[in-house]
């Protein structure tokens, strides 16, 4: 298997990744709250758990990777106290929670499939865990790790430290700062400290969504369901646990406690996180005006955008950016990826297409080709063993595309790169385009019998030498990221340069 490093928050450096029961790797990532559409800060973390997901497989894991839903629990502000925001959509639009619930997850799976991301191995809902979340609560009670109050558990984090936990390691914070910090704020209610946290909240007569449970009717708190659930399916020690940046503290932070005091054992080996959006170099917020769903990307309808950009121009955008890097959207950036997109994608077309030829002269190898080729591949997979950089990948990738043109316009021929080092450049080309990237042709529907007819003028107007429509059709097919190329009898397409 490949030498792969990747980034542990936990740890602030690279590490060797080394699964625990190879070659099984456990996979945990943070799905979405489903009471919204999904969102591109959400969009470039799931990518990049794609990515990593496919690469890992690809390097001969069997990985079960698991990315949950959260449709309860999660409460307006991300802390202990005010409206769940699931509960609060369904009153605004006189719906029941869970017809909230099911439209956003199957806008959440729809945004995916345009984007290709492979699905998750189990995606457990935290209403489908009450049960275990219940149970996890007794156990945390029975140990001194939680309190009852008017209905409610909390977890407590100060009797957590003196048993020797770690809390604050993850996201760099040292307790006696936070509680320094927090002990001053009004508005502690039933907890015995403000840092502490709801494993159980006690419902108000508005909540909508509630379950019996010893200490009454409620509902559990935001951070257990991932623990349950990653416990559930992974076990009391897994290989890698992902989400955005934004997660780091509290929710990972609690997560790491809770599965600390409930099991013993620390929950995860590598813990990895994405980093923020930004537009125009401001951060991507609602109250700035400046976010837009996938939607109005594709549809160009939004103000900040020029034009709209396909799903795989922004998949390839993303990935042109390592996954802890700061990704900035500007309009002059996606139009530079929509370029980069076209002729990555046409070297794909091309290069499908092309064998090599059965009488072909093996006298006539040059050892540079084959050595270039070899160089460019050990370089993409140079580029995700260090930690996903699937820039370099990327870059390195453009080095073979190079390769592929040059055959295709015969610059150089099969006969002098030689089938052994031909067999290596289609192989790696589709295989990190395809099954590592997740980049695909993405050819309008449309396109399709409009380049059959546009071909079927080209070659009227070649044949009657009207050379001005000619010029006309070649700058058509050139906007397209195309090229007609005339081969005798019929005419073909591809890559223009």
């Amino acid at each position: 298997m490949q030498a792969l490093k990747l980034y542990n928050t936990l740890s602030r450096e690279k590490e060797l990744f080394t699964a625990i029961n190879a070659p099984h790797v456990g996979l945990y990532v943070c799905g979405p709250t489903v009471y919204n559409y999904v969102h591109l800060g959400n969009l470039r973390t799931f990518t990049s758990f794609d990515i990593l997901h496919r690469y890992l497989r690809h390097i001969g894991y069997q990985v079960r990777y698991v990315r949950n839903i959260t449709d309860v629990g999660h409460l307006v502000g991300d802390g202990d106290e005010g409206e769940d925001k699931i509960g609060k959509m369904a009153k605004l639009e006189k719906l029941e929670p869970m017809e909230i619930v099911h439209r956003y997850t199957q806008n959440f799976h729809q945004v995916l499939e345009q984007f290709n991301l492979l699905p998750p191995s189990i995606e457990p809902t935290a209403t489908g865990h009450i049960m275990e979340q219940i149970e996890t609560t007794k156990i945390l009670l029975d140990k001194g790790l939680a309190y009852e109050s008017n209905g409610s558990v909390y977890f407590d984090i100060e009797t957590y430290n003196k048993q020797g936990g770690d809390y604050g390691k993850l996201s760099g914070r040292v307790l006696e700062d936070l509680l320094t910090e927090t002990r001053d704020l009004d508005g502690i209610g039933e907890k015995r400290n403000p840092l502490d946290f709801a494993l159980w909240k006690k419902a108000a007569p508005e909540h909508l969504m509630h379950w019996p449970s010893p200490w009454g009717e409620g509902f559990p708190g935001w951070h257990l369901e991932c623990t349950c659930m990653s416990h559930k399916y992974l076990g009391d020690t897994f290989d890698i646990h992902g989400g955005g940046m934004d997660l780091k503290f509290p929710h990972h932070e609690c997560e790491i406690a809770q599965a600390k005091a409930t099991y013993g054992k620390a929950p995860v080996r590598y813990w990895m996180h994405t980093n923020m959006l930004t537009v125009n170099g401001q951060k991507m917020s609602k109250s700035l005006g400046n976010s837009f769903l996938p939607s109005e990307l594709f549809s160009g309808n939004h103000p900040l955008l020029d034009q709209a950009y396909s799903p795989m121009t922004v998949r390839f955008f993303m990935l042109q950016s390592q996954y802890r890097s700061t990704l900035d959207f500007s309009n002059d950036a996606l139009k530079a990826a929509q370029k980069g997109y076209k002729r990555i994608a046409n070297g794909l077309r091309i290069v499908k297409n092309m064998s090599f030829p059965a009488n072909a002269n093996h006298e006539a190898i040059e050892a540079k080709h084959g050595e270039e080729i070899e160089a460019a591949v050990q370089g993409c997979y140079d580029g995700m063993n260090d930690d996903l950089n699937t820039a370099v990948t990327i870059a390195h990738l453009f080095t073979l595309l190079k390769k592929i043109n040059q055959l295709y316009t015969g610059q150089v021929s099969m006969e002098s790169i030689g089938e052994k080092s031909f067999d290596l450049l289609k192989t790696s080309y589709i295989s990190f385009l395809e099954n590592i990237l997740g980049i695909k042709e993405e050819l309008p529907d449309h396109w399709e019998s409009m380049i059959q007819g546009l071909l079927q003028l080209y070659a009227e107007f070649k044949q009657s030498k009207q050379y001005d429509k000619v010029d006309e059709i070649r700058a058509t097919f050139k906007s397209m990221g195309l090229l007609i190329k005339d081969m005798k009898t019929s005419i073909d397409w591809g890559y223009e340069e």
